[in-house]
């Protein structure tokens, strides 16, 4: 093994369980809302009070599940986030280029099939009290 993966002693509390559950849920509620009435389902995943929300609770928790297998769930959040915001900006800068229409509504239509893969991937695994690896 790595240095960088040292191996998982400790397992979680039940209050980082309990948040990295809430955290999935409250990404979960994003995209429902974003179904349901937002321009787009990215667009209310990442712009949304859950998410957001979402978001800070797992930068504030984190520590606490540091050393646990549910650690990667909190990494594997905030990894969705943020690289749900960054395809969403490429994709808005191919939009407003014009010729790059067609690319960002595929690219918007792709990382709305991705973000829904990975909520309901890691609350699975969550779920199964598993790790999330990549």
């Amino acid at each position: 093994m790595s240095e960088e993966q040292a191996p998982i002693t400790d397992l979680p509390s039940q209050s980082v369980l309990t948040v990295a559950h809430i955290v999935y849920a409250l990404h979960a509620i994003a995209i429902i809302l974003g179904i349901s009435g937002a321009p787009t389902i990215i667009g209310s995943f990442i712009g949304s009070l859950p998410s957001i929300l979402a978001v800070i609770l797992n930068y504030v928790q984190r520590g606490e599940a540091r050393d646990t297998w549910a650690e990667s769930h909190y990494r594997w959040q905030i990894r969705t986030f943020w690289y749900a915001l960054l395809w969403f900006l490429m994709a808005w800068i191919l939009i407003l280029t014009m010729i790059g229409i067609p690319f960002g509504m595929g690219l918007l239509a792709l990382l709305t099939v991705w973000l829904i893969y990975r909520i309901l991937r890691g609350w699975l695994r969550l779920g199964k009290r598993q790790p999330m690896y990549a």
